[in-house]
């Protein structure tokens, strides 16, 4: 299911990588969606749950780490945040 959705966001070119982007991204504009993976740092995942929060955005969490993440986005590198533009 949310792998579909991330593909879906990758070929439609709706997709924001990474956690810098993501945070900046939730920061300025009210995205339809974030993923995050199972392996994110604690300190993190409370940051980007709070952002979520004020800004009412539905969380997800990807049961597998931020590697897994990164090979079904298809990059050659790991992916620990993943926001869907609206």
């Amino acid at each position: 299911m949310v792998e579909r959705i991330i593909k879906d966001a990758l070929k439609e070119n709706k997709a924001i990588l990474g956690y810098r982007e993501s945070i900046k991204f939730l920061k300025l504009n009210k995205p339809k969606l974030v993923i995050i993976a199972e392996n994110l740092p604690d300190e993190r995942k409370k940051e980007i749950e709070h952002l979520c929060k004020i800004s009412k955005v539905k969380l997800k969490i990807f049961k597998g780490s931020s590697k897994e993440l990164g090979i079904i986005c298809g990059k050659p590198f790991s992916v620990s945040v993943l926001v869907i533009k609206g």
